[in-house]
């Protein structure tokens, strides 16, 4: 009898497994092809530049190996059933944004003007900062629902944040936006951090105001139109966003923290109409600050007609971005399959080449093809987010895991966006791929508490407690 208690303890337990598998076998496999994709790319371009193979080829295929299996293995023991997708594509990303950024160290024309030659180990460097943050993540955020208890305190870290570049003697002014603070012999971008604060705000914010917000007065044109009074909230996002643009004049970081919130608000209260007055308060404030701003109106200029800031600037009577053009001329020279790894010219952008144009490589080098499979791992993470914001099982876990994912589609499209001619260039970099210390922190570290929302989201629920009598029973019984 007791033998047969066991069994049938043991089966039960055995179909809780399988009804919920961890699926961290499945992520070491698509890891395995997220470091040897990168590494294969990396002898590409070696080859395709000084016809041999790297000499650093082992020790990148090494590190980076070594960095996303450590990953692997902390996520295997402090979130064993988190999505199994989400660290694969973030490696991926940042894998081939290492070989780019490496491709254009190589260029002696931005070795010539200080724009690259040392910037990929660098880069390296952040990146295992960022994995390091990313297990830090894992191993002290037991459950991300602590996270609602700094509601109020996120808000003024946010504000904090937000406010350092401009305190005199540590922001910095790079190319026009004063978005950068330096201490020291470093550089930080305190917005990308401010992303993930500000989510963890809002998501605490409209988990107890929703009910409020949610509540039409009337209806207009087949819209429910909100109160008077619960139009604050969005007024008061809408107002420090044009404060960031006035004051910081970047329009990257204004047009991500507000059409963050209105994601979030929208999925908070279900009313189309918050994001209808969203996109017109986002369009008004755009166009009133561009009636006034000089840099914002440049970039204006820039995207409107770009072939003629390239000739002002090179005719040097004028001209305020001829990057913007040379960047169309890269997508252009790429074609269907691009010209091949190491074999672009999209070094002739110069400024920003690895950071804020760095999807003008791709784009020429891997052509339509490549930049439509770079987007489509990007579009992969944010579906594996909205993902795991509908398995969430608390309103605050899932406001937050579809902030974060609201932050991460927006920040690819405004910088894809910019770079492609669609919209004003931003000033921002595209995550994981492009140069830059904070944007690659930040994004491990939101990537990082996906994986733990995720993990509370799929992780089974506690079998109910046999009763031993009752089992005893069934087995006598005759």
């Amino acid at each position: 009898m007791s033998s047969t208690t066991n069994s049938s303890t043991h089966h039960t337990s055995t179909i809780g497994a399988i009804g919920a598998p961890s699926r961290r076998n499945t992520e070491l496999a698509l890891l395995v092809f997220a470091v040897v994709i990168p590494v294969f790319a990396y002898a590409n371009v070696g080859l395709a530049i000084n016809n041999q193979v790297p000499s650093g080829l082992l020790s990148y295929g090494l590190g980076l190996g070594l960095l996303a299996g450590v990953a692997h293995v902390v996520v295997r023991k402090f979130a064993p059933y988190a999505d199994p997708l989400l660290l694969p594509l973030a490696t991926l990303l940042n894998g081939l944004g290492l070989v780019i950024i490496w491709r254009l160290d190589q260029s002696k024309l931005l070795q010539s003007i200080k724009q690259a030659g040392s910037a990929a180990p660098r880069q390296l460097m952040y990146t295992a900062l960022g994995i390091a943050l990313f297990i830090a993540v894992l191993i002290f955020l037991k459950d991300h629902r602590v996270l609602q208890r700094y509601t109020y305190i996120s808000m003024v870290g946010a504000l904090v944040l937000l406010l350092l570049p401009l305190v005199p003697g540590l922001g910095a002014n790079i190319y026009g936006a004063k978005i950068w603070i330096h201490i020291g012999s470093f550089s930080i971008q305190p917005g990308e951090f401010a992303k993930i604060v500000l989510a963890i705000f809002f998501a605490g914010y409209l988990m107890v105001k929703r009910d409020a917000l949610a509540l039409a007065s009337r209806r207009f044109m087949g819209l429910y139109l909100p109160r008077g009074r619960d139009l604050g909230p969005i007024l008061v996002v809408w107002f420090i966003s044009i404060l960031i643009l006035v004051f910081e004049t970047d329009l990257g970081t204004s047009l991500l923290f507000f059409g963050m919130f209105v994601i979030m608000l929208y999925v908070a209260t279900e009313r189309t109409s918050w994001i209808v007055f969203g996109l017109l308060m986002s369009g008004i404030g755009a166009v009133g600050v561009a009636s006034f701003e000089p840099h914002v109106q440049q970039r204006v200029q820039a995207w409107l007609d770009p072939m003629k800031e390239y000739t002002l600037s090179q005719q040097g009577v004028g001209g305020h971005s001829e990057q913007a053009m040379q960047a169309l001329w890269a997508f252009g020279s790429g074609g269907t399959l691009g010209s091949g790894l190491g074999q672009g010219h999209s070094d002739l952008i110069r400024f920003a080449a690895n950071s804020d144009f760095i999807l003008a490589t791709f784009g020429e080098e891997l052509g339509l093809a490549g930049i439509m499979a770079l987007l489509l791992i990007y579009g992969l993470i944010v579906e594996r987010g909205v993902r795991t914001a509908l398995a969430a099982r608390d309103p605050f876990g899932k406001l937050l895991a579809i902030g974060l994912s609201g932050a991460f589609a927006l920040q690819v499209f405004v910088v894809a966006g910019g770079v492609m001619g669609l919209i004003p260039l931003t000033g921002m970099t595209m995550p994981f791929v492009a140069y830059g210390g904070s944007s690659v922190i930040a994004n491990w570290a939101l990537v990082g508490i996906l994986i733990r929302i995720s993990d509370t989201a799929r992780r089974p629920a506690p079998a109910p407690a046999s009763n031993p009598d009752a089992e005893m029973t069934q087995v006598v019984r005759p």
